[in-house]
């Protein structure tokens, strides 16, 4: 931010973390508008946008007042960031049944075959999708937010390029590794291949 369009972020966040209000509805009103478009194109609805921008300021408020914040000029890009994960984050825990496909073309949780009527069929059928949720949220970061996008929210590789800042072709290679990863996470834990979970 230039000085001749007011003070800087770092200014405005002193000012805040001093007692001042109106510092901190600059930086709302300087950076709203550009937070509400990232997560709007992420989630592509208007109501659910505004209530997660919402999120996001309350985020950053109570941030800055931890002792976890240090401005080092570097305000706005951790805003954003806040923004992205905070969209992606929704969808995850709101998808209970994303369509992931494996390397070889097969899709996962069709691949999770379960009389509907047995209770005890249900409860390892839960069981199972906590347990793939927690293998992906041990992927590295890169990786896992490209499956996020890709699988939970549907986005094109074009589009994820776009948000994450890197070419398709490092978009598609992640997504690479990050199958290769689960399938190796699930094959340690036994479970990938047993006939009555995982039938080929």
């Amino acid at each position: 931010m230039s000085k001749g369009k007011g003070p800087q972020d770092s200014e405005l966040i002193a000012q805040y973390r001093n007692g001042s209000e109106a510092a901190f509805d600059l930086l709302v009103d300087r950076y709203q508008s550009k937070v509400f478009t990232t997560i709007y194109l992420i989630v592509k609805d208007q109501d659910l946008a505004e209530d997660l921008l919402q999120d996001v300021f309350v985020k950053v408020v109570q941030t800055i007042h931890s002792e976890k914040y240090s401005e080092e000029g570097k305000f706005q890009p951790w805003l954003m960031r806040i923004a992205h994960n905070l969209a992606i984050d929704h969808f995850r825990k709101a998808k209970r049944y994303p369509t992931i496909l494996m390397e070889d073309g097969s899709n996962l949780f069709n691949s999770l075959q379960f009389a509907e009527s047995s209770v005890e069929d249900h409860r390892v059928k839960e069981e199972t999708l906590e347990m793939v949720k927690k293998l992906i949220e041990e992927l590295p970061e890169a990786q896992k937010e490209v499956l996020v996008m890709r699988h939970y929210l549907d986005m094109s590789f074009q589009d994820i390029a776009e948000q994450t800042g890197v070419s398709i072709n490092t978009a598609l290679g992640r997504m690479r590794y990050a199958l290769i990863h689960l399938r190796k996470k699930m094959k340690q834990l036994n479970f990938a291949y047993d006939k009555t979970i995982y039938p080929k």
